[in-house]
């Protein structure tokens, strides 16, 4: 687009929050468009193809609300789908409701810089294209910029380097030695399914995960129709609990359960899906008895399912069951089983150097024909960093966030003004089932725009105390539970090194009820201007 286009909108990103933002804004009648850096929509799911992909939030309700038609025609296969049938479901909502036709494909954006004269943003791309708009809104998602590792001598490195969230899915792993970095989420998943075609797979392992066996199966006759029948009403109930799911957490507490019927309720929960055991007790998040009693439990099962008693101890956690993100496990702990696969732990064997065709430890020589990076996101900030973003005085954001992300509400930052981020640090984001809180986010921020239009304003900007304020809340309320006691990606770190909690942990539905609040209250904590 040589030519400058004047929108009411821009948003970067066409994954489940641009999608539905660009369509909530056509419906009130805002010009918009959305920039996308992939040849196709879906965001995460567009990228992230590595093997083994597959969302650990039951497909059902990982899946938009806004519309229900949309619900009960899309057809789910599985619990828990897997990357093409969730990308295949993105390719529908799109087609559906003809969202490609204001859709820049293969286009990142790369500057986005507020224009004090006009009171709007002028956007630039790398495709030479450029944007005059009054609103701009990162639906960039809180996962999608790859956090590449430190490896000494990677670039040394002649065979083929893929990181799981930009996977070639044109290269070929069969029979191939294969050196993996990385037990979260993406890597679990990944090394279940490559353990069973490469000739030999070295797993290399900084810090374990809990990980709860899925369950997956497909989905039986009448249980799809029986869940949509009643669709309505769960999805509100989801939407006022705290986590963003239907089923909200069991009642009582485990230290008050005795040992029969705490390990009934234990096994129950391990069997019920992947976020079924911190569903178990109402207080595994909040109180550290009975967390231990339950991360007793999972450490327990993974030694019950790992043969090598020492490979056993390198992968039981020794932190808060839940205080790191629970993992969805398909065939992980079997994969470790194999022959063919062995398991390397960083903190005990340190990586000292990568040759052409080998990754060095202190202690050994792993060969590798290939290295795969499941070394995960620069998580809440990094796509948002990644743009050269300027507010007011010619502000970066990556200077305003140099001592730590923060954002009032989660959507709006001080000193940039009509600028959102769908889903930003200070918002329940990560943890929660995202799709409602997107859903949450792309709904209010359209409230706003509409309630800006009939008042006559042009202009809104967070004030700078508020949004410290909602910071320190957004802090106090993590410090009452037992998130800040591991070393997680959901933390972000100012520029002396401490740490910055950055998902609002206070509940979906309080803190839909608080966003509420304030729109009725004309915005307050917000100074708007025409």
């Amino acid at each position: 687009m040589p030519d400058s286009a004047k929108l009411d909108a821009l948003i970067v990103g066409a994954g489940f929050s641009g999608l539905y933002m660009l369509h909530k804004l056509r419906q009130e009648g805002f010009s918009a468009q959305v920039v996308e850096a992939g040849s196709g929509v879906g965001g995460t799911w567009f990228w992230n193809r590595y093997p083994g992909a597959r969302c650990d939030i039951p497909s059902l309700e990982y899946s938009y609300s806004f519309d229900p038609q949309l619900e009960q025609e899309w057809e789910w296969t599985e619990r828990y789908a897997a990357q093409g049938e969730i990308l295949s479901y993105l390719d529908h909502v799109a087609d559906r409701y003809d969202l490609r036709r204001d859709i820049a494909f293969d286009t990142r954006v790369t500057a986005a810089h507020w224009d004090e004269a006009t009171s709007r943003w002028q956007v630039e791309t790398d495709t030479g294209g450029s944007f005059d708009v009054q609103f701009l809104i990162l639906a960039t998602g809180a996962l999608s910029e790859p956090k590449m590792p430190d490896l000494p001598g990677l670039e040394k490195f002649e065979g083929k380097v893929l990181h799981t969230a930009k996977w070639d899915d044109s290269v070929d792993l069969k029979g191939k030695t294969v050196c993996h970095f990385g037990t979260g989420s993406s890597g679990i998943q990944a090394v279940a399914a490559m353990s069973e075609y490469v000739g030999h797979l070295t797993v290399f392992q900084r810090t374990p995960s809990y990980a709860v066996p899925a369950n997956n199966r497909p989905l039986e006759d009448g249980e799809q129709e029986a869940a949509k029948a009643t669709y309505r009403e769960k999805r509100d109930v989801a939407r006022h609990s705290p986590l963003g799911f239907a089923a909200p957490p069991m009642p009582g507490s485990a230290k008050t359960f005795a040992p029969a019927a705490l390990k009934e309720r234990l096994e129950q929960a391990w069997n019920a899906g992947t976020t079924g055991l911190l569903n178990a007790f109402e207080d595994l998040l909040f109180d550290e008895t009975s967390n231990e009693l339950a991360a007793k439990f999972a450490r327990g099962k993974i030694a019950d399912a790992v043969r090598d008693p020492d490979d056993a101890r390198k992968l039981t956690p020794d932190y808060p069951l839940g205080s790191r993100r629970l993992c969805s496990e398909i065939g992980f702990y079997d994969a470790l089983n194999r022959d063919n696969v062995e398991l390397v732990d960083v903190r005990e064997e340190k990586v000292v150097d990568i040759t052409a065709h080998a990754v060095i430890t202190d202690k050994a020589s792993y060969a590798a024909d290939a290295i795969v990076l499941a070394t995960g996101f620069d998580a809440c900030v990094g796509a948002v960093l990644a743009i050269d973003i300027r507010g007011r005085g010619g502000q970066q954001i990556g200077e305003e966030w140099a001592n730590g992300p923060r954002a009032f509400l989660g959507l709006t930052v001080s000193g940039f003004p009509n600028m959102f981020a769908i889903t930003g640090p200070g918002s329940p984001s990560v943890l929660s089932n995202v799709v409602v809180s997107i859903e949450q986010h792309v709904e209010w921020v359209a409230r706003c725009l509409c309630d800006m239009r009939a008042s006559g304003k042009r202009v809104i900007e967070a004030d700078a105390d508020a949004e410290q304020e909602w910071m320190r809340h957004v802090d106090e309320v993590a410090q009452t539970t037992l998130f800040p006691r591991a070393d997680s990606w959901y933390k972000g770190r100012t520029r002396d090194g401490r740490d910055v909690f950055m998902p609002y942990v206070g509940g979906v539905g309080a803190y839909r009820a608080k966003c509420d609040e304030i729109a009725a209250a004309g915005y307050e904590g917000f100074a708007l201007s025409s």
